[in-house]
């Protein structure tokens, strides 16, 4: 990261108290699991979900320290009876469903003339599969319980996407594929869901960085991905999370079928 500072950290607001919010693959120190946190700053009741069940369980107790209405349930995405059981379970537990955050992705380096079908597969079912099937149920349970939101302010999806859904990377392939089809599904969920009063919108991050990923990444590629940021450094994964507080709260309520840029990278 060299001499660049990361900015302090934004205290919360209240921007979501007495929502609840379902997010996915928030286990630990990434994206998920800091939007899990930034939510319960904002006065909101999380149910994180993630298919490592231990790590999601020691997460629920770290966040239970702290704060008051959290709870877990593990869930692979890429099984609909389990996603399914996720969606009904923030609605017996809380009463209410307003918020879904889909963070789910699974992501694999691997030159596509050597790609093979399963490794094609299963990173589109998770990151493509995965976030379809999570629309899809937490679209169903606005439409049968009604879009959530005090003071009828309507449901609320985000998705996460990439930047490399925009422009072209070498070996992701399949990845890119993926996210641009999350960045699609985004866009068309959005026009249908607004029949329910649901906005659907995604973010896009590019470097998004956490301490147990810096130790896996070599500094020589550490430092050449830093250098195409325009803040010449990666994004904290709480900055990411602050994105989609902004798109899950009401000040963005006429925002629907778009992707954010949480990097300098848009194409």
């Amino acid at each position: 990261m060299g001499d660049v500072e990361s900015p302090a950290y934004v205290p919360g607001h209240g921007l979501l108290k007495g929502r609840t919010a379902v997010i996915t693959a928030a286990a630990g120190a990434g994206i998920g699991g800091a939007t899990a946190r930034r939510f319960l700053e904002e006065g909101a009741r999380v149910l994180i979900s993630d298919a490592h069940a231990r790590r999601l369980k020691e997460y629920e107790g770290e966040l239970a320290e702290e704060f008051e209405g959290v709870d877990s349930l593990p869930c692979d995405v890429t099984d609909d009876r389990q996603v399914r059981a996720l969606f009904d379970a923030a609605v017996r537990v809380h009463g209410r469903l307003d918020i879904v955050v889909n963070n789910a992705g699974l992501g694999g380096t691997a030159a596509l003339v050597d790609m093979t079908d399963e490794q094609w597969s299963k990173v589109l079912d998770v990151t493509l599969g995965g976030t379809f099937r999570c629309v899809r149920a937490a679209l169903r349970a606005f439409r049968e319980g009604g879009s959530g939101g005090p003071g009828g302010s309507g449901g609320v999806i985000v998705n996460n996407a990439s930047v490399v859904g925009w422009r072209a990377q070498a070996g992701q392939a399949h990845y890119a594929a993926a996210k641009a089809g999350v960045m699609a599904l985004t866009r068309s969920a959005a026009m249908e869901a607004a029949e329910y009063g649901v906005r659907v919108n995604a973010v896009s991050p590019s470097l998004a960085m956490h301490p147990h990923l810096v130790k896996v990444t070599t500094p020589e590629l550490l430092a050449e991905l830093t250098a195409r940021e325009a803040f010449g450094r990666y994004a904290e994964p709480w900055e990411v999370a602050n994105v989609i507080v902004f798109l899950a709260s009401g000040y963005s309520s006429y925002l629907t079928g778009e992707v954010v840029s949480v990097s300098s990278q848009h194409p």
